[in-house]
């Protein structure tokens, strides 16, 4: 009962549900998540800190990055959840759909590489 509680905690703040909208489209670094988000550091790292605690993110690093993703285990859960009304309501919500225009201009301008190559690697946890 804890952990599920756990999870509706982590989903039920705005920024937090969607930044699980964009994990489970795509694993993403910090740089990432601060360009769509257009968010500091610091407010991307606690938020993630309450997702990874919650069991439905996690991180691993490759390199000179900090990958966030959703682990496997929690990814069937997790597709349940947003099935459904969830869905229905969060598919063409303006704020999601803005989100996932800014992860393919993410992708296509190469936030990665540009911007996480040029600023020292203090992701935090």
């Amino acid at each position: 009962m804890k952990d599920v509680v756990r999870i509706f905690k982590a989903l039920a703040d705005p920024t937090r549900l969607r930044i699980m909208i964009l994990l489970r489209r795509r694993e993403l670094c910090v740089c990432e998540l601060m360009y769509i988000l257009e968010m500091e550091q610091s407010r991307v790292s606690h938020h993630m800190r309450v997702l990874r605690e919650a069991g439905i993110a996690e991180d691993v690093r490759e390199g000179r990055w900090i990958i966030y993703r959703v682990p496997d285990e929690a990814e069937p859960l997790l597709k349940d959840l947003f099935a459904g009304a969830l869905k229905d309501r969060l598919g063409p919500s303006g704020e999601a759909q803005a989100d996932l225009r800014k992860l393919e201009a993410c992708i296509r301008e190469n936030v990665r590489g540009r911007l996480c190559e040029s600023r020292p690697h203090e992701e935090g946890r």
